[in-house]
């Protein structure tokens, strides 16, 4: 069913906003409901690991956002459901003007015994670009979550560094009303923390990857190989599996923490590793 959402806060540049819900119907993972408003839509689910997983493409064709843009995302996941949720490129924060920070608020959640991988590609904020980064997820009891959060600040490549703009990061991992990773960062364009070995240490790119339930494999995952110029680490609060890159790269970063997809998966949800067939397109 695909409704459209009512309009409010006008002021504004652009609003998009999209709602979908996960549900089971005759074996199969569906999509229940899909409601949108603005350039923020799925075009339809894929299976092309089988009727149990549903693949799903979010697709913003801006591309991009300026001061005063908003988007919202609300994924639900009815109990036994499986989904699967990525991007086909990266999102991207342009110079912006006097109006309130770009926003992108991003609520997942996850009923009981349901999955849900969450692979968006990274977020480039380019200087002078103003951002505010959230991504709450909430899991019922004996659900599953796999997914990450990449943030590349500037455009290396253009030899364009972050002197200017600002980024507000909040990646929330709660489980029946219990926090269970809380992150917070506030990095700001120019600032001493953007090149201190206390902070981001002159890398542009850093990376959160959370992973629960995880009982292991911690040393495999700690064994795999890196670029010498990139930091990354794997550590286990009780069963949730935190892992982190800090480099120059974003596509790194999201090769390493495919390796560490390829290792989970087959113990965190009973199926070999599979990529988007996107990422290769």
């Amino acid at each position: 069913m695909t409704t459209a959402l009512p309009d409010h806060d006008e002021t504004r540049r652009w609003q998009a906003r999209l709602r979908l819900r996960f549900g089971g119907q005759d074996g199969r993972t569906v999509v229940r409901e899909r409601a949108h408003e603005g350039p923020l839509q799925v075009q339809r689910a894929f299976y092309p690991e089988g009727p149990e997983l549903c693949h799903v493409y979010l697709l913003h064709p801006p591309g991009g956002l300026v001061a005063g843009d908003r988007l919202d995302v609300n994924i639900d996941l009815d109990p036994g459901a499986h989904a699967l949720v990525t991007t086909p490129a990266a999102g991207k924060v342009y110079r912006g003007d006097e109006r309130p920070a770009a926003t992108v608020r991003q609520q997942l959640r996850v009923g009981a015994g349901a999955s849900l991988e969450w692979f968006p590609q990274e977020t480039i904020v380019f200087e002078g670009g103003r951002v505010e980064l959230e991504t709450r997820v909430e899991l019922a009891e004996g659900a599953a979550f796999l997914g990450w959060e990449l943030v590349c600040l500037g455009r290396p490549a253009a030899g364009e560094a972050f002197a200017a703009g600002a980024c507000r990061q909040r990646f929330e991992l709660w489980r029946a009303g219990r926090p269970l990773c809380l992150e917070r960062a506030r990095l700001d364009g120019g600032a001493p923390a953007l090149r201190a070995r206390w902070g981001l240490g002159g890398a542009p790119v850093s990376a959160t990857l959370l992973a629960t339930p995880v009982a292991g494999p911690l040393d495999a995952i700690r064994a795999l190989p890196a670029n010498a110029a990139d930091l990354v680490s794997a550590t286990l609060l009780d069963d949730v599996l935190v892992c982190r890159y800090l480099g120059p790269s974003a596509e790194r970063a999201r090769r390493h923490f495919t390796r560490v997809w390829e290792l989970i998966r087959p113990a965190l949800l009973g199926r070999p590793h599979h990529s988007p067939r996107i990422w290769s397109t």
